[in-house]
């Protein structure tokens, strides 16, 4: 809940794009109970189920007229943005050879250019006020390559990245910048995956590519509810100094980000390639 302290506000005012479904709902209801005042944005809004006490405003993260309007909407009404959680994107499946250009660019639209969009709109407002939260949400797929889902890791991959050197740049405002790093969870994610063109019916990849997506889609199923990220948001808001990146996920999958800065490379690619049963 909102508390009194240098630089926060009493009410604490929360942005959380991608509001609608998986874990940028559950982290809006959470908030929301927490007495927070929390916008949630969506591109279809009115399509949506309004959860107590969360407002759903329009906004489509791969259109900068629409981001800088769901900013300035909030702004008139509440003077202020204390909290910002990046959440949008979608994950797509297939071998990096059967990725067009088009598909590409169309997962780096939303899930990289679409938190940069709202990260440049949101700034000046936090810069101005001398305090404010990004939560940037990455995922332990953005500290390890995934077979058959590249071209996903290589978007999270990009936001590790700027994430750790945007804290840097933005610490002088007063601002803090941290990222969440879910592993496998139980959502809407493994329903809703997109499929590259053509990847079930490629020959050169077909049985590695089924047999890969298998465990990943039983993994996601088994895995936890997003009320856990939704709880670990309400402790890193709490922290004056949050660390850079906060994993979580089950022990297996948090234990592979570690071990990979530990074991030698060609272990730990086999590891992972049996795992995922790739061979």
């Amino acid at each position: 809940m909102g508390t009194k302290g240098r630089g926060v506000t009493l009410n604490r005012v929360v942005l959380i794009t991608g509001a609608s479904s998986g874990i940028g709902r559950a982290c809006a209801k959470r908030l929301a109970a927490e007495s927070d005042l929390v916008y949630g944005t969506s591109r279809h809004p009115k399509e949506e189920a309004n959860d107590p006490g969360v407002r759903l405003l329009a906004m489509d993260v791969n259109s900068d007229e629409s981001v800088t309007a769901a900013i300035e909407q909030i702004m008139q009404v509440e003077g202020h943005i204390d909290v910002v959680v990046n959440n949008a994107g979608f994950g797509i499946a297939g071998a990096v050879e059967d990725t067009s250009i088009e598909e590409a660019k169309a997962l780096f639209e939303t899930n990289f250019f679409g938190m940069l969009r709202v990260c440049r709109a949101v700034l000046p407002v936090m810069r101005v006020a001398h305090q404010g939260i990004i939560v940037n949400i990455s995922s332990l797929g953005g500290r390890i390559g995934l077979p058959y889902q590249g071209l996903y890791s290589a978007t999270k991959f990009a936001i590790e990245g700027m994430t750790e050197a945007l804290r840097m740049e933005v610490r002088a405002f007063g601002v803090r910048v941290t990222m969440i790093e879910p592993g496998d969870f139980r959502t809407g994610f493994t329903a809703n995956r997109r499929y590259v063109v053509g990847a079930k019916e490629d020959p050169a990849y077909k049985r590695s590519f089924e047999r890969t997506i298998k465990v990943a889609e039983k993994d996601e199923q088994s895995g936890s509810s997003p009320e856990q990220i939704a709880r670990l948001l309400v402790k890193i808001l709490g922290h004056r100094s949050p660390r850079v990146r906060y994993s979580v996920g089950g022990i297996s999958q948090r234990g592979a980000a570690v071990l990979k800065g530990f074991l030698p490379s060609r272990i730990f690619e086999w590891a992972l390639m049996k795992y995922y049963k790739v061979m």
